[in-house]
């Protein structure tokens, strides 16, 4: 399980009001002095914000500002995020040429918003101040007198400014005489931090479930089973649908209801985000576990009669604990689950609650409480090992 960690600092208005934050990338896993690096530090803090920690954990309503690289520009790696939460910060080292200018006016005629960072009136720039919605004025590099003559410069231009590295009242003060709509800086706050666990998923998986979803005869049901498999992708998706831009009519009951309720092309969407991320192999044991109690769960409702696809739900997430190093209530609400779902993990309450009680007896070989319903211990317990053998088999074929 990796660390996240990602740097955040606050965009206000004239009325010093929150109106947006900047997302920074923060670690070791990349030298931001190498291009490639770069490129991959950008992913990665779009991963994490997306299917990790949530838009709406770390930026609550506002947007959030994102620092694209060439490479990521020349990807169209914004196409897979949602334009009305984000804003394409184009990199002051970002190499200008037809190809990015093609690209970036593609996407501002799609409506996603475009700021230009550091900027500096040059030739070379002046085809993006054309249809860019944001101009950012690094004012501590430039100083008060070239500042002035760059606001005066860009009046004629149909662009918001946004000063950054405001550090006193004063420099506030004439930045708003002279026009700025946005700022940003240590006068207002230093940037902070915002952490969490990054939760691994099977790269064969991913790349199946890629493959699944782009044949053109694709069903639900086969995206449901690939992803019901892998606890990684199923907590992905759950936290997708609740982190970002969707209004949730009811709570999510099952992964099939998930997909059914995003749609083929959501769906897309989710897989070409989730592509984007670092792939690694997933601790086996915790995550064969996971699957073993999903199983289960699902078994013994079977065996009364009950097929609902959200007991093997139960099952999976009642390991996230274990999986994300953090309490399972905090786990479980960062994720848009039906009340009684939760209530079956955390109090084993109803059908779901004491099938997944009893798995839990049966790992700890707690004889006293192995029961469910009516059913034999014997029967229990063959169910037990029908669902190990079952785990261990969908383990080595996603390895």
């Amino acid at each position: 399980m990796a660390d996240i960690i990602i740097g955040r600092q606050q965009i206000f208005d004239q009325k010093l009001n929150v109106c947006a934050y900047e997302l920074l990338f923060r670690g070791n896993d990349f030298n931001l002095n190498y291009k490639d690096d770069a490129a991959k530090a950008t992913q990665q803090v779009i991963t994490d914000t997306i299917l990790e920690l949530g838009l709406n954990t770390i930026v609550g309503p506002h947007k959030a500002f994102i620092n694209f690289t060439t490479q990521n520009i020349l990807d169209k790696t914004p196409l897979h995020l949602p334009k009305d939460r984000i804003v394409i910060e184009v990199l002051e080292n970002v190499e200008i040429d037809s190809r990015i200018i093609a690209n970036l006016k593609e996407l501002s005629e799609l409506g996603y918003i475009i700021a230009l960072d550091d900027f500096v009136f040059s030739e070379m720039w002046t085809p993006l101040v054309e249809f860019a919605d944001i101009i950012k004025l690094d004012i501590l590099e430039m100083g008060e007198l070239k500042t002035r003559e760059l606001i005066n410069r860009l009046k004629p231009y149909n662009v918001q400014l946004l000063a950054e590295k405001v550090e006193t009242y004063a420099e506030y003060r004439y930045l708003v005489e002279l026009g700025c709509d946005y700022f940003q800086g240590f006068f207002f706050n230093k940037p902070n931090t915002v952490s969490g666990k990054r939760m691994s998923v099977n790269q064969a998986t991913a790349i199946q479930l890629l493959n699944t979803a782009n044949n053109p005869d694709v069903e639900f049901e086969d995206m449901t089973k690939i992803i019901s498999l892998d606890v990684g992708l199923s907590y992905k998706l759950l936290h997708y649908i609740n982190s970002a831009f969707f209004a949730l009519p009811n709570k999510i009951s099952s992964i099939g209801h998930a997909i059914s309720y995003l749609g083929l092309k959501e769906m897309r969407r989710w897989i070409n985000i989730l592509m984007l991320a670092s792939l690694s192999s997933k601790p086996e044991a915790v995550m064969q576990n996971a699957l073993i109690r999903g199983k289960m769960c699902e078994e013994l409702a079977g065996l009364t009669g009950n097929k609902s696809g959200d007991f093997f739900l139960i099952g999976i997430l009642s390991n996230l604990d274990s999986l994300l190093d953090v309490p399972l209530d905090e786990a479980l609400n960062q994720l848009p689950l039906a009340d009684e779902i939760v209530s079956a993990i955390l109090h084993k309450e109803g059908l779901g609650g004491e099938a997944l009680d009893c798995v839990i007896s049966y790992e700890r070989w707690d004889i006293s409480s192995i029961a469910f319903k009516d059913v034999d211990q014997a029967i229990i317990g063959d169910t037990y090992i029908h669902s190990i053998n079952w785990a261990k088999n969908v383990m080595g074929n996603i390895k």
